[in-house]
């Protein structure tokens, strides 16, 4: 758990991000309210963007929809293992910094 806590501490960022982004995801699912950032490049260009539909996406995905989920866009299945993987090596980055320390100290 100390390692998860560190992990949110150095990169506050994303952690809002994904809060928000998990929140809104739930009241989506639950209540169906789309309380969702709209897209900035479609809203000032008319065009959507390559990752317009990820979070639709993602909800399929949810719903183990994979067809529903490739539908909205095919790239969430190399955005989402692509993100965890980078979530998995700084939470190992994290995790190694600690340990040094920790030897450090002894």
């Amino acid at each position: 758990m100390c390692h998860l806590k560190d992990y949110l501490g150095t990169n506050k960022l994303t952690t809002l991000v994904a809060i928000y982004f998990g929140a809104s995801i739930l009241v989506k699912i639950l209540f169906s309210i789309d309380i969702l950032i709209p897209c900035l490049w479609k809203s000032i260009f008319h065009v959507e963007c390559p990752g317009c539909g990820l979070t639709r996406s993602f909800i399929e995905l949810l719903h183990c929809n994979f067809l529903g989920a490739y539908k909205y866009n095919p790239l969430i299945f190399i955005v989402l293992p692509a993100t965890l993987y980078y979530i998995y090596n700084s939470i190992v980055e994290i995790r190694r910094k600690l340990d040094a320390q920790a030897q450090n100290a002894r």
